[in-house]
């Protein structure tokens, strides 16, 4: 299927003096999944291009007559979220439901470590204990696995939360 891309031209907005910031968000707010934008503009949008990557977009820009500007902007593939294992936990899908539940996503280090340790440590070997981080834990990861502990681990599609299953081993 060709790609579809929405049309938004900025250059009579920017000749007259106008800042079309908000024309251009609004115009991203409405495309449909998949679809792309085809901004023209007076100048190459330098700071725009990095914004619009954190949006999902890639970005391909080229000079026109007369000093203007088209830069097309592609929707990014998502890929798959990585999901990271410890050894021995490569099939977690007969693991039990987890008993308890740590939301961390705000706690600064080392204060998760020290509360998935404690609370593992009053659990039974095979309980399952559901860890919600800020970020990607790799020392307690690490720790973790030294203590005979399986586990495994995912962000989420914003990249700022990673939920972790630790299995008492």
């Amino acid at each position: 299927m060709p790609q579809v891309y929405k049309e938004l031209d900025v250059r009579p907005v920017l000749r007259e003096g106008g800042e079309p910031f908000q024309d251009i968000m609004a115009a991203v707010q409405a495309l449909k999944p998949g679809e792309g934008l085809r901004l023209l503009s007076t100048f190459k949008p330098t700071p725009l291009l990095p914004l619009m990557n954190q949006k999902g977009f890639s970005n391909e820009a080229r000079e026109l007559d007369a000093g203007d500007w088209e830069i097309i902007f592609s929707p990014i593939a998502k890929q798959a979220a990585h999901v990271a294992v410890s050894s021995g936990a490569e099939d977690a899908s007969d693991w039990p439901e987890p008993l308890w539940q740590l939301d961390l996503v705000d706690a600064q280090a080392p204060v998760p470590m020290e509360k998935v340790l404690s609370r593992l440590s009053l659990m039974e070997p095979g309980e399952v204990l559901l860890v919600i981080l800020g970020c990607e834990p790799a020392f307690l990861a690490t720790e973790l696995e030294s203590r005979g502990h399986r586990w495994v681990g995912a962000s989420d599609k914003s990249g700022k939360i990673y939920r972790m299953l630790v299995r008492v081993g």
